[in-house]
């Protein structure tokens, strides 16, 4: 059975205010009515240890590559990045629910990011440079939340980089079907309205990935 991971980046992680876990939710209420016999997983980054590529991280790596003995915290931490790379690779399909933090992903997701983006695993190293492993015909929706619009084609487009890197990343590991629904504007556009534009692509994101069989 295929299963879909919902990966949940906002730190109120069930804010009833939050137009990107409103539409996230009506976009899950949807798929599972559309195909209710899949697995839908969830993650919530902020209520979850993500761990961080830190002193102890990186001399927990040292070791593995030297033979060295770990610390029970470098076991520790390195099982549960193990647990969190073992969740993602075993999802075809991936909803990232998100607000947009100074133009970028929250930072919580960044650490995710760093978990699951791991050499032999997610991808592999050649002489060519890296190559994605995850090549069997996933996909990835983001959902994203924000006060301003950037679809304008100006400064703030430009530097929206959240999309650009998520993007970039997932398609590195080898996941090219990629869709962005962004309920932006909240803080210019009547807010019904954002949320109603973007629920209706919801359903309609909600419907390709249901019927998307991967191989």
């Amino acid at each position: 059975m295929e299963k879909l991971l919902v990966i949940n980046a906002h730190a109120t992680v069930d804010s009833p205010d939050s137009v990107s876990l409103e539409v996230g939710k009506h976009f899950i209420e949807n798929y599972r009515k559309m195909n209710p016999n899949e697995s839908i997983e969830q993650i919530d980054l902020y209520d979850e240890e993500i761990p961080e590529i830190n002193s102890i991280v990186l001399s927990a790596w040292g070791k593995f590559a030297s033979g060295g003995e770990l610390t029970e915290e470098e076991k520790r931490v390195t099982s549960k990045m193990n647990e969190l790379l073992q969740q993602f690779k075993s999802a075809k399909k991936y909803v990232i629910i998100m607000p947009l933090h100074n133009w970028n992903i929250p930072s919580r997701l960044k650490d995710y990011m760093d978990n699951v983006m791991i050499a032999r695993e997610t991808f592999k190293y050649t002489e060519n440079g890296g190559v994605g492993l995850l090549t069997d015909g996933r996909s990835l929706l983001v959902i994203q939340g924000s006060g301003g619009i950037y679809t304008n084609n100006d400064w703030y487009t430009d530097n929206e980089f959240s999309h650009k890197y998520l993007k970039s990343m997932f398609n590195f590991l080898g996941v090219e079907d990629y869709q962005i629904i962004r309920a932006q504007g909240t803080n210019i556009l009547d807010k019904a309205d954002v949320l109603n534009q973007a629920k209706n692509e919801a359903e309609e994101a909600a419907a390709r990935l249901a019927k998307k069989v991967t191989v």
